[in-house]
């Protein structure tokens, strides 16, 4: 079933029970930003600030992905929109699994149907995997555009594991300017989002 707005989808996803998940679960971690917004951020699932929170990327990493976009002029509150691939925790902060992703993606996918996003772009190997391509090398393939079901698609290596592996955040910061570019050349609107948040 596809919701045709915001609070039903949003309602509806909060109370789901499609999944083991939901039993280990504190709180549903639907999204956040602005739903009409061009440009959507996706990851793999909440992480245990996440799940204290109830908002994506939160914790270490979610302040290391502010940074990001600051630095190209885009924040989590006004002109992009955050959500994950599953929306509850899976234990111990594992990938989630095949069976999990499927029983979620629905909402991802009513997600996408409401904001219509002009870019998506996944953060990290799990995200990438499942909505890019299953044989992605992130550390390979992270920066290139590819266009999917008229969207374009980026990957980017996932703000847990630079904080990991600081060596790599010149290359993140590489795709968040390569992804400043990209919304300037569109022309997606920003902006004016930005100013009426």
């Amino acid at each position: 079933m596809m919701f045709q707005n915001w609070q039903d989808l949003e309602t509806a996803c909060l109370s789901c029970q499609k999944c083991g998940l939901c039993q280990g679960r504190r709180q549903v971690v639907f999204g956040v930003g602005n739903p009409r917004a061009q440009v959507m951020f996706v990851g793999e699932g909440p992480g245990e600030n996440e799940d204290l929170q109830g908002e994506p990327f939160v914790g270490r990493g979610g302040q290391l992905l502010d940074k990001y976009l600051a630095a190209v002029d885009l924040d989590r509150r006004t002109n992009v929109y955050i959500a994950n691939i599953v929306k509850c925790r899976p234990p111990q902060n594992r990938d989630p699994l095949p069976e999990e992703q499927e029983a979620c993606i629905p909402w991802l996918r009513n997600q996408f149907a409401l904001l219509r996003p002009q870019i998506i772009v996944c953060l990290g190997r799990v995200a990438a995997m499942r909505l890019m391509k299953p044989d992605i090398k992130i550390t390979k393939e992270h920066g290139i555009f590819v266009k999917k079901n008229g969207v374009l698609m980026m990957a980017t290596l996932h703000p847990a594991a630079l904080l990991r592996n600081p060596g790599q955040k010149p290359a993140a910061l590489e795709d968040f300017l390569k992804l400043r570019e990209k919304i300037d050349e569109l022309g997606c609107d920003v902006a004016k989002l930005q100013n009426m948040g």
